[in-house]
């Protein structure tokens, strides 16, 4: 019999916690949908390996999580076992793969803010977070550079590659603003020194994005209007239909294991 979905205490360092290892896991879970249909070998292992370290990220994060909510539960609970509306993760992760330019697009964008976010948690007050973030940031710094370099090779390579990368930089842009937002959850933590204000990595990011943009030959889009919800549970389809992929067998077969 299909298992129900749990809810999870509503405390600030738990839903903080709860939403970077979503968005760990979501966009870990889009790069393993690459393994054996990448456009080449060494791709194939690139793309596996880059969503092995953010699946990683999740794991420890919820492992942290579940210390935290002190409710008896596992990070496999955190995953399999809770719906679409509470999942906090950006919409920006969960956005379809596309084409290969689409996927380098999203993962670029992405690495560009949490390489920076990880160092500076580096100093948090939570020791645990802070000690992951140490981990990760080495793993995020190479998802940076990877995802540079192909940008600058599709946008500045053949008429067809440069067009699919503006357009998937276009399709993609509206979803980066989410990234700074920050709500009384997070407002809180920042002034404990638990976490910090992501609108202080803003100038950074664009500074990465403007420079390899550039090299890549790609228009910055000049669209001022960003999409949110992610981080309160409101999403887009797509987390739905990568949900039920995902949560299948434990869904279907509580408890199953290996």
């Amino acid at each position: 019999m299909p298992v129900a979905s749990i809810s999870v205490s509503d405390t600030p360092l738990l839903r903080y916690t709860l939403r970077r290892a979503d968005d760990a896991l979501i966009l870990g879970h889009r790069l393993s949908e690459w393994c054996g249909h990448a456009p080449m070998m060494e791709e194939d292992m690139a793309l596996a390996n880059m969503g092995l370290d953010l699946i990683g990220q999740a794991r420890s994060l919820y492992a942290h999580a579940a210390k935290v909510e002190a409710a008896g539960r596992d990070e496999d609970a955190y995953a399999y076992l809770r719906d679409v509306r509470g999942y906090g993760n950006l919409l920006l992760v969960e956005q379809p793969n596309g084409d290969f330019a689409q996927t380098m697009l999203r993962q670029f964008l992405y690495a560009a803010f949490i390489d920076p976010w990880w160092r500076a948690m580096m100093g948090s007050t939570d020791a645990t977070l802070a000690a992951i973030a140490a981990k990760a940031e080495k793993e995020t710094a190479y998802h940076l550079r990877h995802a540079s370099e192909w940008v600058v090779r599709l946008g500045d390579g053949t008429q067809e590659s440069h067009r699919r990368a503006q357009a998937a930089l276009d399709a993609l842009w509206p979803f980066t603003g989410e990234m700074f937002e920050v709500d009384p959850v997070e407002r809180e933590l920042i002034a404990e020194g638990v976490a910090i204000d992501p609108e202080s990595l803003r100038a950074g990011w664009r500074e990465t994005v403007v420079s390899v943009l550039a090299q890549a030959t790609l228009a910055v889009p000049q669209n001022d209007w960003m999409q949110k919800g992610g981080r309160n549970g409101h999403h887009t389809e797509h987390l739905g239909h990568l949900l039920s992929e995902l949560q299948y067998l434990q869904r279907a077969f509580p408890g199953a294991v290996w």
